[in-house]
């Protein structure tokens, strides 16, 4: 396979920005000079530690060690092949590639067919919605209230009645039907293959950067014998416990949200209605529960990393969706946003809700949201005749593992007063079997957080590698750090000779010494990329203090001043440099006669010495 020229693949690289590739899937804010960081999208984790450094096109997370740049980036999040990846962002920036020996661009791997064949039939399928046939599907949305910009904005579609139309339209693309039923799009059947979508609305499913995964389709007919909603079966593409109908639309309000908020919702035409009534952060599954993956992927878009955001949860008032709220409320503690349950008036969904009583009403459900232990709290009573004291007892002893649940210690005391007054009872009654529900929970097995920690190495050749956290907290040890992170981000602004001056003497820690050895030896650290080619050099076990190194948000207010405490670092290395020579002259002067030309020899350089060490001093 023709592989692409390397200037090729250094200058897409030199023209993407990191931080906007991963700005995608990752809510980043500022971490400093020239630093983004975020929840990290390869583990889970509460507190962000995942950094970008757009400047050096680099990402490190100091949570799990993963790092590298926009190319790692793209194929550790979508699993894709180096050459997938230099050509999706060569096709983002429109930069034509070659290729070594003049060869033609290599052809596109099953993923990359995937993602095209589905954005072909959600072309196919728009372009259907204004056929005649599809006047039942154009009635259905008008119905509820979506004309046909509605339609445009969300891509709404038809798929024809017939058994091939989409699959002969596609083929005729250069599609196989290998192809076509790998994406989903087309089904195996005893008399061959036909479309898997036939006589229904067509809802395309995007990831979070826009790239249509799948598809999500309601029936029309009384004779389509099929379920009331198809979706697309799982693929190498869509995964449906890890996607989010709508998040690439609701992606940037949610981020910027003041407070972050996030509408899940039920439905496609909730989504739509929400988005149109001005609640466009609203979100839905697909054809699934609301479950762990779902949180991961809200909390690096929300930038879950404190309690000021909010997802609120609508759910029909019936029985189904009682159940799906209190699903959703047993996943609660993987937010650090604040949780809320809003239920709308006759247990209305968004769309009806919209229909029925307008756009206000839809926008006003976030004013009747209710906190979701409390929403909890009042489902276990609703099973108990609060009239009685069998009753009461009853329910207090269903309702108190609830509120032994909340860990803040600010709100349990609440929410201990609250369950007292549904109850009609005594507030130290209700604390006291709040307190024996947490103590029987502190027995039972450990919460999955603790359950997915890996367990240490039994391996005894197992090198932990080096980290930040693992320096010793030295003088020396800390301006050998400083140093070789001023270096790494900033060693391009410094003066060739001064960076030389500064790391010709060996360091005293091994780690640092093993990455000032590579920085010395880095050819051009002019070049673009250069500093995450020297991280990359580093040997093991000290590679990952490196990727921290390069990461590290720089103390300094903004670039320039990052460049003078760079230099004012250097300086002091020179001048540690100078002082250890000193010295050491100092000790074989007493070794050597001082009539001697060796004698006089060392007095001439300890003289030179003084004068340099003036130099940089008064600097």
């Amino acid at each position: 396979m023709p592989r692409i020229r390397q200037a090729d693949v250094d200058e897409v690289k030199s023209r993407t920005n990191i931080g906007d590739i991963v700005g995608e899937r990752v809510a980043l804010k500022s971490a400093g000079v020239g630093s983004l960081k975020g929840l990290c999208p390869f583990h889970d984790e509460k507190s962000p530690s995942f950094h970008v450094r757009p400047q050096v096109g680099y990402y490190h997370c100091f949570g799990c060690g993963e790092s590298g740049d926009v190319y790692s980036f793209l194929r550790e999040m979508d699993h894709v092949s180096f050459t997938e990846a230099v050509e999706r962002l060569a096709g983002r920036i429109g930069y034509t590639l070659h290729y070594e020996d003049g060869g033609s661009a290599p052809e596109n791997s099953g993923r990359s067919r995937l993602y095209a064949a589905n954005t072909a039939a959600a072309e196919f399928f728009r372009g259907q919605l204004l056929s005649a046939e599809a006047e039942t599907g154009r009635k259905f949305l008008g119905e509820r209230g979506f004309d046909a910009g509605a339609a445009a904005h969300f891509g709404v579609g038809y798929a024809p009645r017939g058994w091939e139309g989409m699959m002969k339209a596609l083929t005729a693309q250069g599609f196989t039907r290998d192809e076509l039923l790998a994406a989903g799009l087309v089904s195996q059947g005893q008399r061959g293959v036909y479309d898997r979508f036939r006589g229904r609305l067509v809802w395309p499913i995007r990831d979070v950067t826009g790239q249509t995964i799948g598809f999500g389709a309601r029936k029309l007919y009384d004779d389509d014998q099929g379920p009331k909603y198809l979706n697309t079966p799982e693929t190498i593409i869509y995964k449906k416990a890890q996607v989010l109908y709508g998040l690439d639309l609701a992606k940037r309000d949610i981020s910027r949200g003041d407070p972050r908020r996030v509408v899940v919702v039920e439905g496609y035409t909730d989504v739509m209605a929400c988005h149109l009534a001005g609640l466009t952060t609203a979100v839905a599954t697909c054809g699934t529960a609301f479950g762990a993956e779902h949180i991961k992927v809200l909390r690096r878009v929300m930038g879950d990393d404190n309690a000021s955001g909010e997802v609120v949860f609508t759910f029909d008032g019936d029985e189904a969706g009682q159940k799906a709220a209190l699903r959703a409320f047993t996943e609660d503690d993987r937010f650090n946003a604040q949780t809320f349950v809003a239920v709308a008036p006759n247990g209305l969904d968004p769309c009806d809700l919209r229909l029925q009583r307008g756009d206000a009403a839809v926008r006003g459900l976030m004013e009747a949201k209710v906190p979701m232990f409390e929403f909890a709290i009042d489902r276990r009573l609703g099973g108990f005749d609060l009239a009685t004291v069998e009753g009461q007892v009853g329910a207090l002893r269903a309702a108190a593992p609830i509120v032994a649940e909340i860990r803040d210690r600010l709100l349990r005391p609440g929410y201990e007063r609250v369950l007292a007054r549904r109850l009609g009872m005594d507030p130290t009654e209700v604390r006291a079997e709040v307190e024996r529900a947490a103590r029987g929970a502190s027995h039972a097995p450990a919460r999955r957080e603790s359950a997915e920690a890996a367990p240490p190495s039994s391996d005894p050749a197992a090198v932990a590698p080096v980290t930040l956290a693992s320096l010793p907290r030295t003088a020396d040890v800390a301006l050998e750090r400083g140093a070789m992170m001023g270096a790494l981000q900033y060693g391009h602004q410094i003066d060739e000779a001064t960076l030389a001056r500064a790391l010709e003497v060996p360091f005293r820690h091994p780690a640092l010494e093993a990455i000032r050895e590579v920085v010395v030896a880095a050819p051009d650290r002019t070049r673009v990329g250069w500093s995450m080619d020297a991280v990359n050099a580093v040997r093991e076990p000290y590679r990952s203090l490196a990727g921290e190194l390069l990461m590290s948000p720089f103390p300094a207010r903004d670039e320039e001043g990052a460049a003078r405490s760079t230099a004012d670092l250097f300086r002091r290395m020179i001048l540690r440099n100078l002082d250890r020579e000193k010295n050491e002259l100092l000790g074989a002067v007493q070794r050597v006669p001082a009539d001697s030309d060796g004698g006089r020899a060392l007095r001439m350089r300890l003289r030179d010495l003084d004068i340099e060490r003036q130099r940089f001093t008064e600097s």
